[in-house]
């Protein structure tokens, strides 16, 4: 099950605010995860960990019942799990749409697995993670069921606090970490890794005889060490093996696995990047990804159009010291088109709960007259009837200004930047007050002859 602090650690290295790994392990309730650093399924996580010879259950997957009954046939065991390829924690707890089947099933025969997957396969699996909507099932893993005499965590990580890697291990697995960290900090070692060095066998051991284990101290340094390479092979940011369990044979073994990759590294990684699941991603996310523009969805009423990634911190933070919330994080870049800047309307707008719309860009090598022409394409397309906030500084900002004004439309320009967000809360605050009295509020664009 993916923790809380693997979707912390994501979005804080994404946005750059990672600080200290025990501060962010008790803070995690704050914290949205983005979809942009691939996320892969759970049988691609145990595929890619026997490869780095890291051993786990046996397992398949199946997207028919029939493949999945074949496959729990060549287990040779009555001890069968089907896990939803579900990209979402709580997959457990969870249940699919209509009915009351989990996302996780246990059975004993072939038949039984049959029968499970025909309710799981091309179903939506809701969990607290998914909202409502659920998300698509198209695959199940048919796997071996491990009956754990002890549990432990192991985490490779790129921490900030450290400057680098570090690995994550507690003795006290099978848990969310940040509830350990919480509650017995003490029971969580942090072990910082030279990147140029890389790990030696004495931290890997060290590792070890903190977990308790110097019974296995070969075995289990030999695993910490392949997860590690494995880590920087893949360029990782982040792989969370959450249980390792000693069966009752005295073996070790992943019961599960969050892995993250970093999108920077998609040129050395097709191969690992053709395995994404575009099915499992918000489809507005998906959207923006096609025209190169950085999308995170989140909880506001304000949405945010900017360039760069700093400028977008700033903006989102002078909303809220305003008042309010932002809709998103959208990042167009310094190389986008005319194009791509109305697509970039389309997807903030398609979110129901955006009441007003906020543009901030400074022109450096993105244009502000190449902006101002995708924003009056959108809003006469669109035929918009939120507040549109403009602010615009830098290359060609004159000639941008200029084309706001001779438009036509109604779209609000400000030069500074805490007057732009005052006035993008108090509409939008203006536009919620009016749709909860069921009143409309006319910000339409008169009809152009």
């Amino acid at each position: 099950m993916a923790t809380m602090l693997s979707r912390a650690i994501s979005l804080a290295e994404s946005l750059g605010r990672l600080s200290s790994p025990k501060i962010l392990a008790c803070n995690t309730s704050l914290v949205k995860q983005p979809a942009r650093n691939l996320n892969v399924h759970e049988h691609i996580s145990y595929s890619l960990l026997n490869e780095a010879g890291v051993p786990t259950p046996k397992f398949g997957v199946a997207k028919t019942p029939d493949e999945a009954a074949k496959l729990a046939t060549d287990l040779k065991t009555k001890d069968i799990v089907l896990k939803a390829q579900v990209l979402a924690g709580g997959r457990g707890k969870g249940h699919f749409k209509g009915t009351s089947v989990s996302g996780v099933k246990m059975c004993e025969t072939p038949e039984e697995a049959k029968s499970l997957a025909g309710q799981m396969l091309g179903k939506l699996l809701i969990t607290k993670q998914t909202g409502e909507g659920g998300r698509i099932c198209n695959a199940v893993m048919v796997t071996q069921r491990m009956f754990p005499r002890k549990e432990y965590y192991l985490a490779v990580m790129m921490e900030r606090a450290f400057g680098g890697p570090v690995i994550i291990a507690s003795s006290q697995g099978g848990v969310n970490i940040e509830e350990v960290a919480a509650t017995n900090p003490s029971a969580i070692m942090y072990e910082p890794i030279d990147i140029n060095k890389g790990i030696t066998k004495e931290q890997a051991e060290r590792i070890v005889a903190k977990l308790g284990l110097d019974n296995v101290k070969d075995y289990i340094s030999n695993i910490i060490i392949n997860l590690y390479k494995m880590f920087l092979k893949k360029d990782a940011l982040l792989l969370e093996v959450n249980p390792l369990a000693e069966d009752i044979n005295g073996n070790y073994f992943a019961l599960d696995c969050k892995c993250r990759f970093d999108d920077n590294a998609e040129f050395r990684q097709k191969e690992l990047f053709n395995l994404r699941d575009w099915t499992q991603e918000d489809s507005k996310e998906v959207e923006a990804a096609k025209f190169d523009l950085n999308y995170i969805a989140l909880d506001g009423n304000i949405g945010c159009m900017v360039n760069g990634a700093g400028l977008a911190m700033a903006t989102m933070d002078i909303i809220k010291l305003h008042g309010g919330e932002p809709a998103n994080f959208l990042d167009v870049g310094g190389g986008a088109s005319t194009s791509a800047v109305k697509e970039a309307f389309k997807i903030i707008t398609s979110d129901p709960r955006v009441h007003a719309l906020l543009v901030n860009i400074f022109g450096g090598i993105m244009r502000c007259d190449v902006i101002a022409e995708g924003i009056i394409a959108a809003t006469k397309e669109l035929s918009l009837k939120i507040p549109v906030v403009v602010r615009l500084q830098g290359t060609n900002v004159d000639e941008a200004k200029a084309l706001i004004a001779n438009a036509g439309l109604k779209i609000v320009p400000i030069d500074d930047l805490d007057e732009a967000a005052r006035v993008a809360v108090k509409l939008s605050t203006i536009v919620k007050l009016a749709q909860s009295e069921n009143l409309s509020v006319n910000f339409e664009i008169p009809a152009i002859s």
